[in-house]
């Protein structure tokens, strides 16, 4: 089987490393990859946005599967002109994707459905959403509509600064055309948790837990970021929460998708909030989370070749999902500046230096002259398994030691317990 996995990001690598311990898989490409990608399977030059291309070389080249790792080519429709050529696709079409694409939507499907979320409202201009500020308590969250790369949540301690936010959303664009219209939204205290699930159309089941850390500073302090660490599995997962996640969130979800007529195939992220024994959901992604993959598949015993295509013919089951009971833990090594302005293009050296069973995702990276350059924001994504959460961590960070850039920052307190 051939298969074209679409991104350049952690994500992406961790699906490819996955992939290529399936005994189905003969070719892997990557469209566009990145400088770690690349020295394990193929990489082509095109962007993850550009579907006539993805589609032009999907077709002459007979791909067999295609799995969309970013929102934005899932949210443009990337999956639907995929499906329209006879190409097997593991990701949900362009309405199923409308649930990351668009906050509103996506609550006024929670609300419709009777899935526990927050208290909301909607706003397409700046005007009426400052003047009803006063209807929520703070702190308050304000979120951009649109994509915004994980940075469009603003957490605002007062009301002067909901209204800035605002300003800066919809007046000023800091998020573009995803700022044309703002949810305001309650805010919710609690345990932040990430749960993946794999669907396939008739039912949605859960991966191991996993809990990712957004802030880019330690002790959960400066601005949110995509994602700087994870780790799995997240211990407030406890049988009774399960349950209740199963019956008010996982039942409801589908029923709203069997009524909404969405044909949901790939992976379900749902964002949740706990507290006392229930959750509340934050938000819905429509594809792996990053960094959440990052230290879920790396557990998963299970061939993910076999569960995408169990997920794309309808017929997955629980039991075909099989999982190590060793813990992970993964950091994000970032540039100076980020998620703000940062530079690119600082050697990384130290790699060659590392334990065998440490695991090094690559994110913003490239080739040239046969080093590796920084090339974004998030860059690596240090990663390792052990017995227990505090041995992984403690692997992790004895290797970063190793590991130089200029100006590398990250957190030092992922994993803490």
């Amino acid at each position: 089987m051939k298969i074209l996995v679409i991104g350049n990001g952690a994500r992406e690598h961790a699906i490819c490393h996955k992939l290529k311990q399936s005994k189905m898989v003969k070719e892997i490409y990557c469209a566009p990859g990145n400088g770690g990608i690349s020295q394990t399977v193929n990489c082509i030059d095109i962007k993850a946005d550009d579907l006539e291309k993805i589609t032009e070389f999907s077709v002459s080249n007979k791909i067999d599967l295609v799995v969309i790792g970013p929102e934005l080519p899932l949210v443009l429709g990337l999956a639907d002109i995929l499906k329209e050529k006879g190409i097997k696709v593991f990701g949900p079409d362009k309405k199923g994707a409308k649930l990351e694409g668009s906050k509103s939507y996506s609550k006024e499907f929670m609300k419709k459905y009777g899935i526990p979320t927050a208290k909301y409202e909607v706003y397409t201009n700046s005007h009426d959403a400052k003047e009803n500020l006063n209807k929520f308590n703070v702190p308050v969250v304000i979120k951009a509509d649109g994509l915004a790369a994980g940075k469009g949540v603003l957490i605002c301690q007062s009301l002067e600064e909901a209204k800035n936010a605002i300003d800066d959303i919809m007046t000023e664009k800091k998020f573009g055309e995803a700022g044309n219209t703002v949810v305001i939204e309650e805010f919710l205290d609690g345990i932040e948790s990430s749960l993946l699930c794999f669907a396939d159309g008739k039912t949605l089941i859960p991966m191991e837990s996993a809990k990712d850390y957004k802030k880019a500073l330690d002790d959960d302090k400066g601005l949110n970021t995509g994602g700087m660490g994870c780790f799995s599995p997240n211990p407030v997962y406890t049988d009774e929460l399960k349950r209740f996640i199963k019956d008010n969130i996982l039942k409801t979800t589908l029923n709203g998708f069997k009524n909404e007529n969405i044909d949901f195939k790939g992976v379900l992220f749902i964002g949740l909030m706990i507290k006392d024994g229930e959750a509340k959901v934050l938000e819905y992604n429509t594809r792996f989370g990053d960094p959440e993959t990052e230290v879920i598949l790396p557990r998963l015993k299970s061939d993910l070749a076999e569960i995408m295509l169990k997920c794309i013919d309808g017929d997955l089951k629980e039991e075909d999902l099989q999982w190590t009971d060793e813990k992970c833990v993964t950091v994000v090594l970032a540039s100076g500046g980020y998620p703000e302005k940062y530079e690119t293009g600082k050697e990384i050296t130290g790699l060659e230096q590392l334990d065998e069973d440490i695991i090094v995702f690559n994110g913003g990276t490239k080739n040239s002259d046969e080093k590796i350059l920084t090339d974004g924001g998030r860059v690596l994504a240090v990663t390792a398994l052990d017995d227990t959460i505090e041995n992984a961590r403690e692997k992790v960070y004895k290797n970063i030691e190793r590991i130089k850039f200029e100006k590398m920052e990250y957190r030092k307190d992922i994993g803490n317990m």
